[in-house]
């Protein structure tokens, strides 16, 4: 078996990681794995296994001939006989299919908004899925929604999941006290909804001044992360709470971290979840997307409804003041995630779906 994942850049994201995540691991599996990056690099660039045979187009507009034949000489190359186009970047292989016939495109579904998928329209994809092979959704809703509108109907469920033996050299220190941090993983998008965190922060501080909140994810130094950053000035919270941006070692903060949130209005299958959970982390999350399928009780984690800015201060109050609570819901989320998110039982499903593909014409 020969695949290439696509991916448009390499920047800190769920559907990037994925990509970088898949090649890595089939890079162990399979006789070729390969990565193509079209638009730009970033800090996964240094999480590539050095035995995923990896290109960067640097693909300058939507339609760039020079990076199409580029892709077509790589699969031509090395044999590809599939190419797995995660999220935008099905536009680009459908391209080189239409130069080169006997291609297979899998299309990996990571959209994240999957709250109210009826809105959801996009009509070069329903043009563009024509011509898959097979499509991943990476939740039970977006699988629905891609037999409903697309016309492809090889379609799949395959969670997230995280990779193995992950050896990152950066370091980073935390602010603020050790046994008194909480932390989200979350890039400044709107739908992280970081608001929500930044009002706990506000009422939390009032009885546990000493525990501070610890934000890692990329900043677009957009009007959402001013309006976030004004509001921590504005409510006298910038020495409780701290920004970090992107950075590449996750473990490295949540080892150095007490309680794990996420307080997103509409998510797929976060991986920060999985993150969470590989590293025994008590977690507080909204109940939104594939979440509640993971955090089924108490036992396992704090789940609260969206937006609910009471309900979430008391979860977060109940694991500051239980610390053995916070160590039995850690260890119980880490089984939950070794069992069903890990890369050996979502790759084994993965590689046998891809190989009743093979035979598969359009």
């Amino acid at each position: 078996m020969r695949i290439i994942q696509i991916i448009d850049s390499l920047e800190a994201g769920g559907a990037e990681k994925m990509a970088v995540n898949y090649a890595n691991a089939l890079s162990k599996k399979i006789a070729f794995s390969g990565l193509v990056t079209t638009r730009k690099e970033g800090l996964l660039l240094n999480q590539i296994n050095k035995n995923v045979d990896y290109l960067f187009l640097n693909k300058k507009r939507q339609i760039d001939f020079k990076s199409i034949l580029q892709l077509r000489n790589l699969i031509k190359r090395n044999k590809i006989e599939f190419i797995h186009a995660h999220s935008s970047s099905f536009f680009i292989a459908v391209l080189v299919k239409l130069t080169f016939f006997k291609i297979k495109i899998i299309w990996h579904d990571h959209y994240g908004i999957s709250q109210d998928l009826k809105s959801r329209k996009n009509l070069s994809l329903k043009l563009a899925s024509f011509f898959f092979s097979g499509i991943i959704s990476v939740n039970s809703a977006l699988k629905d929604w891609a037999q409903d509108y697309l016309w492809c109907k090889k379609i799949i469920y395959l969670p997230n999941f995280i990779e193995n033996n992950i050896n990152l050299n950066a370091e980073i220190s935390l602010k603020g006290l050790d046994g008194k941090r909480i932390i989200c993983v979350a890039n400044l998008r709107p739908q992280k909804n970081h608001e929500l965190l930044i009002n706990t922060a506000n009422i939390i501080k009032d009885k546990f001044p000493d525990w501070t909140f610890h934000l890692i994810g990329k900043d677009f130094e957009d009007t959402y992360s001013d309006s976030l950053k004004r509001k921590v000035v504005d409510l006298q919270l910038t020495k409780n709470i701290f920004f970090y941006g992107t950075i590449n070692n996750i473990t490295s903060v949540l080892k150095q971290s007490d309680i794990a949130v996420l307080t997103s209005l509409s998510e797929g299958l976060p991986l920060a979840l999985l993150e969470y959970g590989i590293n025994e982390m008590p977690v507080v999350v909204t109940n939104v997307g594939e979440i509640p399928k993971i955090i089924t009780s108490e036992k396992m984690g704090l789940i609260i409804p969206s937006n609910d800015l009471d309900e979430f201060v008391k979860a977060i109050q109940k694991l500051i003041e239980n610390r053995i609570y916070r160590t039995e819901i850690g260890l119980e989320l880490n089984k939950i995630i070794k069992l069903n998110y890990s890369e050996e039982s979502v790759t084994e499903k993965y590689i046998s779906w891809v190989d009743s593909l093979i035979n598969f014409v359009l």
